[in-house]
C-alpha cells in the first residue's frame, strides 16, 4: 500500500470499528421535529426561547452507545439530557431546588416518558454534576439559555461547562413553594 494512502486506510478502519451510523456532535442543524405520540400522549416539539419550567428530573445511563434522537452516540458520562419538546440540540440551565446547585446541559435526546411531573432526563454525567445521581428523581427548574461558544464546545465534547454560582435559599424556597402549589 502506498504510504500516502495509509492515513486514509486507517481512518476508514477506525470508522468501521466505531459501529453504527451516528451523526457527529454538532449544533447544526437544529431539529425541531414533527409531533409524535408515546404511551397515549402526543408531544409537539417547538422552539421556545422563553422556556422556564419547574418539575422533576430523573437520570438515565444504561443506553451507552445507542443513538440519541438527533442521531448522536449517547455518552452516559457526558453532560446531556432528554426533553420531550425542545429543539435538538438545545441548551438549558438546570437548578436543583433542594441544593441550589446549577449546571448547563445540552439537550440532544427525547424523553422523559415515565413519571408524573418529570420534565427532564439527565445523563449520568449531568446527574453527577448536579449532585442528583444518588437520589433518582429531584425537583428542578429548567430554563433555556444561550451559553457562550466556549461552554457549548465543552458540552458538545461531553464535558461540564463553567461552574455556575448556586441559587440562594430564599429563591429556592419560593420555587419549591411554586412546585408544591402545582401538585408535585
Amino acid at each position: 500500500m502506498s504510504p500516502r494512502l495509509l492515513p486514509l486506510a486507517m481512518m476508514l478502519l477506525l470508522t468501521a470499528c466505531a459501529g453504527g451510523d451516528y451523526r457527529p456532535v454538532s449544533d447544526a442543524a437544529v431539529k425541531v421535529g414533527a409531533p409524535y405520540r408515546v404511551r397515549g400522549t402526543t408531544y409537539v416539539p417547538a422552539a421556545d426561547p422563553t422556556y422556564d419550567m419547574l418539575g422533576l428530573a430523573s437520570w438515565y445511563g444504561s443506553e451507552s452507545g445507542r443513538r440519541t434522537a438527533n442521531g448522536e452516540r449517547f455518552r452516559p458520562g457526558g453532560v446531556s439530557a432528554a426533553h420531550t419538546t425542545l429543539p435538538l440540540p438545545s441548551y438549558v440551565e438546570v437548578t436543583a431546588l433542594d441544593t441550589g446547585r446549577r449546571i448547563l446541559v445540552r439537550v440532544n435526546d427525547r424523553g422523559p416518558f415515565a413519571g408524573r411531573g418529570r420534565i427532564l432526563d439527565l445523563s449520568r454525567g449531568a446527574a453527577e454534576a448536579l449532585g442528583a445521581r444518588g437520589r433518582g428523581v429531584v425537583p428542578v427548574r429548567v430554563r433555556v439559555v444561550s451559553p457562550s461558544e466556549r461552554d457549548r464546545a465543552r458540552l458538545r465534547r461531553g464535558k461540564a461547562a463553567r461552574e455556575l454560582p448556586p441559587v440562594d435559599e430564599a429563591t429556592r424556597a419560593n420555587l419549591r413553594a411554586q412546585l408544591r402549589a402545582s401538585g408535585l
